[in-house]
């Protein structure tokens, strides 16, 4: 079952308001819950043990608080040295990943050469893997935030030297 499919699923939760899909298939399982809530907002889970991405942000949560107080002092104490290079920030919630799956190289590392539309990262907010592409050419100077950690909107991910 790929991303479009789960998305088709969501959609028909929402439409026809059927209490609760679940499908099982060679290594995961999807749950969707619809319509209990006073929101009107679906429960998704997904368990797919094979896949360390999705496991991954049960686990992250538990460690929300201390990258959340850890993150803003970094750039502090290197604010003025870091004035002439450009910031690349979150543009929503979720878990951070360096990487496109496990066992593979991360999309790029300090001092990796960028262009416009490069993968930089992948974003997952509510199950669903966002990628982020760069907007800028330049040199990554330093990545702002670990492997499979969550980050707010705005916040910091890479800095860029864009000469």
């Amino acid at each position: 079952m790929n991303l479009e499919e789960i998305k088709d699923l969501i959609k028909l939760v929402s439409k026809t308001g059927i209490g609760k899909v679940q499908i099982e298939s060679e290594g995961f399982k999807v749950t969707i819950k619809g319509g209990s809530t006073n929101s009107g907002e679906q429960q998704i889970i997904v368990q797919a043990p094979t896949q360390p991405y999705v496991a991954a942000p049960v686990a992250a949560p538990a460690v929300a608080a201390p990258v959340a107080t850890a993150t803003p002092v970094a750039p502090v104490s290197t604010e003025s040295d870091e004035s002439k290079y450009v910031t690349i920030k979150s543009p929503m919630i979720g878990t951070f990943y360096r990487t496109p799956g496990p066992d593979k190289d991360n999309f790029v590392n300090v001092g990796s050469n960028i262009q416009p539309g490069d993968k930089l990262c992948i974003i997952e907010a509510m199950k669903t893997f966002n990628e982020i592409e760069a907007e800028i050419s330049g040199k990554i100077i330093k990545v702002l935030v670990d492997n499979a950690t969550p980050v707010d909107y705005d916040q910091p991910l890479f800095l860029v030297d864009p000469a």
